[in-house]
């Protein structure tokens, strides 16, 4: 999932800062997210496809392999 949040928040010239900071989400939470040490709860889903106009399922969906 981080990897999908990453992609967003890169497509869209933000931060972990800012996005933590505009969805209420504290930024250690990413970092977490992004070293594996936890996985985001439904609650946090929602507030990421919202701020990001995305629906949940992109952000949990892994992309299919190729080859």
């Amino acid at each position: 999932m981080y990897h999908k949040y990453a992609q967003l928040r890169d497509a869209a010239g933000l931060t972990d800062y800012k996005v933590a900071k505009d969805t209420g989400i504290p930024k250690s939470t990413f970092s977490d997210w992004k070293a594996g040490r936890s996985k985001p709860k439904v609650d946090k889903l929602l507030k990421i496809a919202n701020y990001f106009g995305v629906p949940v399922e992109e952000l949990i969906t892994e992309p299919a392999e190729v080859g």
